[in-house]
């Protein structure tokens, strides 16, 4: 048996996941083991709606992941990582990214299955990581001898420590500074 791709959605069916997709990443941010009428009812929507586009509660959840890590590729690709200047485009992603991870700050907690849509978006987002900072290393922003993937999971820290400790109300802009700055020059005095 052949696979095909889903069908397209239409407007207001899209609209109606859309809405619920949102719903359901407040609600689950505010309390992870909400039940599907507490996301339905925080979407607008009847319970059968949601039951009609999600077979349960994980398949509801898998889609929340597989949604926000679109939307965090889309991040990191507008930033141009492969045609902008390394430093610029270390700050575009960061600060697209910044947004993104905290407005679906519960759904990109979830685990990434390395088999699933999500996870695979995942993966490019890593190897995209590490395109631009093999860039910035070319360009003496970085050692040369640096393991670039130690440095990809340390920014990827600055970026959580970041959401969890922005208690100045920083904008996304301020904090990928904040990030870049520290990322390529430590802690240290400025030269």
């Amino acid at each position: 048996m052949s696979e095909t791709a889903p069908r397209a959605l239409r407007a207001d069916a899209e609209r109606s996941v859309r809405a619920i997709l949102e719903a359901a990443e407040r609600v689950l941010a505010e309390d992870p083991g909400a039940s599907m009428e507490q996301i339905a009812a925080a979407a607008g929507v009847a319970r059968t709606t949601i039951h009609r586009r999600f077979a349960n509660r994980q398949a509801l959840i898998e889609a929340l992941a597989l949604s926000a890590a679109r939307q965090l590729a889309q991040a990191v690709a507008d930033g141009r990582p492969d045609t902008a200047p390394p430093r610029v485009a270390m700050h575009r992603i960061t600060a697209n990214v910044l947004q993104v991870k905290s407005a679906w700050a519960f759904a990109l907690e979830q685990p990434a299955d390395p088999g699933n849509d999500a996870g695979a978006l995942h993966q490019d987002i890593d190897r995209n990581c590490i395109a631009v900072l093999k860039r910035a290393q070319d360009d003496k922003l970085i050692d040369e001898a640096a393991d670039l993937d130690w440095v990809r999971r340390v920014y990827y820290a600055l970026i959580g420590e970041s959401l969890h400790g922005n208690t100045d109300g920083a904008d996304p802009d301020t904090l990928a500074v904040r990030i870049i700055d520290t990322l390529l020059h430590g802690a240290g005095p400025a030269a």
